[in-house]
């Protein structure tokens, strides 16, 4: 059973601005000449490397609610210039959005159970994941979604 992580994503307003940084890092790679591949650097490299990989995702809370999910490719850990061991998360660029669900604001990640991980949004609402997302959000503060 695959194993996630949950990770704030820090002053993005929404699953649309987040897929578009990571387009726009993207091409920032390609225009270097680097692999194109999402790359996101943590501090700490998680223990539980195999369970994550067995289809495990990284969920993205943003303004307070796990809005999104990048599938893990690969977890690289690496020592950096300074003499720091980090890691290299490889995910998959594509955000696909899930159920809305508050959560409050921590440090680093944290791991996430497959059985507490959000839905998608097209399995639990087929069509709701194209309406914009000010709307969804609008229309959940209402309690009418």
């Amino acid at each position: 059973m695959p194993l996630h992580l949950l990770k704030l994503s820090v002053g993005t307003e929404s699953v649309d601005e987040l897929q578009k940084w990571i387009r726009a890092k993207m091409k920032e790679r390609k225009k270097k000449g680097q692999k194109a591949e999402r790359i996101h650097t943590t501090r700490m490299v998680p223990k539980r490397i195999d369970e994550l990989l067995d289809g495990g995702s990284i969920y993205w809370v943003i303004r307070g609610q796990i809005m999104c999910r990048e599938r893990l490719i690969d977890i690289r850990p690496f020592v950096d210039k300074d003499g720091i061991g980090r890691c290299h998360l490889v995910l998959d660029p594509k955000c696909v959005p899930v159920e809305p669900r508050p959560f409050r604001a921590f440090q680093g990640w944290r791991y996430l159970a497959e059985k507490d991980a959000p839905r998608d949004l097209d399995r639990s609402a087929p069509g709701l994941a194209a309406m914009p997302e000010p709307m969804r959000r609008e229309l959940r503060e209402l309690g009418l979604i």
